[in-house]
């Protein structure tokens, strides 16, 4: 099989877990109101910066890379 369309297809899979995940899991874990995140409110303005879910993001990304880089 080519490589490319390999990658595609584990690409594709991981995106719809993470999608499932993502679904189930919103309903235990509020992923975008971490302690940590950002949230200012004013009267007719409001600015939300998700920063501890960008770092925890991150972080389980780069160990998904890693595990793949691994066992590859």
């Amino acid at each position: 099989m080519n490589p490319v369309a390999k990658m595609l297809i584990i690409v594709g899979v991981v995106l719809i877990l993470g999608g499932i995940v993502w679904q189930v899991g919103g309903r235990f874990l509020q992923i975008g109101k971490l302690p940590g995140d950002i949230f200012i409110e004013k009267e007719n303005f409001k600015f939300y910066f998700p920063i501890t879910t960008c770092i925890l993001i991150s972080v389980v990304v780069s160990i998904i890379f890693y595990l793949v880089r691994l066992f590859k």
